[in-house]
Order: C-alpha cells, then structure tokens, then sequence
C-alpha cells in the first residue's frame, strides 16, 4: 500500500495556554487536493503552516511518504500560494524565477522552467513588465507560476482568491484545477468558501476551534454535515431542533436537522404559524428571517413577491430538502 504523501497524527499547537490547533489525523494522498474549511480563527493557517514545516508543532508527527519528518523535509516537498501574493522589486519572469534562484538552480534552467509556467498561466505576454504594475489576479497567477516553477509535489494555498473579484476567482479556481491534473500535484487549500473547495477539492475536512470536525468526499460532505457547527460552515442557515423540525415536517424528527433557506416553503396566510421579522433584498431574491414558536427561521423568496415585514406566513419543509443532525447540535 503505497504511503500517503502527507500525514498528520496526533498534531497539536499551544498557544495562550491553550490548544488553537489538535488534529487526529490528517492525510493527504499523491495527487489529491484537500480542502480545510473553516470560519476565521479555526486554526486553519495554523494547520496549513505546520503540514508546511513552517511552523513547529508541540505535540504529535508529521510524516513525508509514510517517515515522521522534520520539518525541513516538509518543506523539501512542499511550495505555498498565499492570499495577498508577496511579490518582489523586477519582472513577472523574475518573480517566477525566485524560488528556483533561492534553490541555485542554474540560470538557463531558471529560465526554461519559467517560461513554461509563464505560458501555462497566460503571462507570457506580460512576462517582462514590472510586477508592481500587476491586477491582483495577474499577481496571483505569478504567485502560482512561482510556486508550480519549483516542481512540489504539494502546494500549499493559504486562501489565495478571497482577495479577488467573482469573476477573477472563477477563472482562477478552474485553471487550478486543471493544472492540478495535468501535473499530478497534490494541493492542501484553506478557506472559509465551501464554494472554493467544491471547485477543486477531492476531500473536504472541516475544522472548527482547531479541531476536525468532518472529514470525507467534496459531495458527500456538502450535502450532508456532521453536526449543527458543520452545518453552518456549508451553509445550511438554519438548525432546528427535534420539536420545531417535527411540526414544520409534519411527523416526528428524532434529531435536529439542518436546512438551507431556499428549501424552506412559505406562504402567506393570515393565520400561518409565523410572523415575517424581517426581509433583506438579495437581488432577484430576499432573504425572510420569520419567528415560528419563538424561533427563527430563514427562507428564501423571489423578490418579486413583495412580502413585508409583520405578516403572517405558514412555513413548511421537505424531508428530502432536511439533513439529519446525529451529532453535536450546538
């Protein structure tokens, strides 16, 4: 059985007397890409930085190809991408060319191997212009170019789109994935965007207050969350508790359960079992926060309905449209 790539075991970081950092396991395969997601301040840069060899670890292993490494060694394999690109005085190219020209890999290899990525990331045409004049997205294509020119066999992507418009950001993530595939690198990527990491990664872990909460495939895991914190993370707006779950199902629930506000069906009706607290415009859709037992509930309507704040509304679920909350509800 071939050895993972990457492996954490029993990890933990201290700080403030306190642990902000303590993961089981972690594994990262040859080839894979694994999304971390989490809120600001789980502790995934923290995470990040450690798998890195960037910053030591007070309790547990990391392993490189199956051996506990030091963390020289994880940096050895490893490049990172981060979310403001740090970029040096000179040219695109001589950006690109940094990380091999800090390894002394010689000039005229420099040269071939930054012309390759400066193509494959669309800048060849802005190879020799000052990197100070760079769009944010040109400056992040040069950061990845300068990270893919070292050959790793992981990268490391500490929220390198957030910074970036939609637009920007779509375009970046498919070109990631494609190289990703095409140069069988593996990819560790933090961010708080389940949309990013349904994007490119092939696993999802969710980590909250430093610890794995939720760990497995992209799809399985955004559709159906461990417990009540996983749940927010993968943007099911609202958690019900068994009771309030069981009247708006219309048969008994066992457990909480999570549902996005758009699978919540309303209707107004003068003596529908709440009242509308609040409509906040989203474009061609609003956002209803409606009060139902003392509880409340989002929902999703056109913005075309014109439902105002104060009226009465029946609201109803799916149980197709509901995930089942086993876990911790908090």
């Amino acid at each position: 059985m071939t050895p993972a790539l990457l492996e954490l075991r029993g990890v933990a970081v201290d700080a403030g007397g306190r642990a902000i950092l303590a993961v089981e396991h972690l594994a990262i395969d040859p080839g894979e890409t694994v999304a971390v997601l989490g809120a600001n301040g789980a502790g995934k840069s923290t995470l990040l930085r450690v798998a890195g060899g960037l910053r030591a670890h007070d309790r547990g292993e990391v392993l490189v190809h199956g051996r506990v490494a030091a963390r020289a060694e994880a940096r050895a394999i490893a490049a990172a991408v981060l979310q403001r690109p740090l970029l040096r005085r000179g040219s695109v190219r001589a950006n690109v060319e940094t990380g091999l020209r800090f390894r002394r890999v010689p000039a005229a290899e420099r040269r071939r191997r930054a012309s390759g990525w400066l193509e494959r990331l669309g800048l060849a045409a802005i190879a020799e212009q000052p990197a100070a004049s760079l769009s944010g997205g040109e400056a992040q294509r040069v950061s990845l170019a300068r990270a893919l020119a070292l050959g790793p066999e992981l990268l490391l992507l500490d929220e390198p789109f957030g910074a970036l418009d939609a637009p920007t950001r779509a375009e970046l993530l498919a070109d990631l994935r494609d190289l990703l595939a095409a140069t069988g690198t593996a990819a560790l990527l933090v961010t708080h965007d389940r949309h990013e990491a349904a994007a490119v990664a092939d696993r999802i872990a969710i980590l909250h207050a430093g610890q794995l909460r939720q760990l497995g495939a992209t799809a399985t895991v955004l559709e159906h969350p461990a417990d009540a914190d996983c749940a927010r993370l993968l943007g099911f707006e609202n958690v019900l508790g068994p009771a309030l779950a069981g009247r708006l199902l219309g048969h008994p629930a066992p457990h909480p359960v999570a549902v996005r506000a758009a699978d919540v069906r309303v209707a107004e009706r003068g003596d529908g079992i709440g009242r509308v607290e609040r409509v906040l415009p989203f474009g061609a859709r609003s956002r209803l926060v409606v009060v139902v037992d003392g509880e409340r509930i989002q929902a999703e309507v056109p913005a075309a309905a014109r439902v105002d704040p104060g009226v009465r509304i029946d609201v109803a679920l799916d149980a197709a449209s509901v995930r089942p909350l086993p876990g911790n509800a908090s």
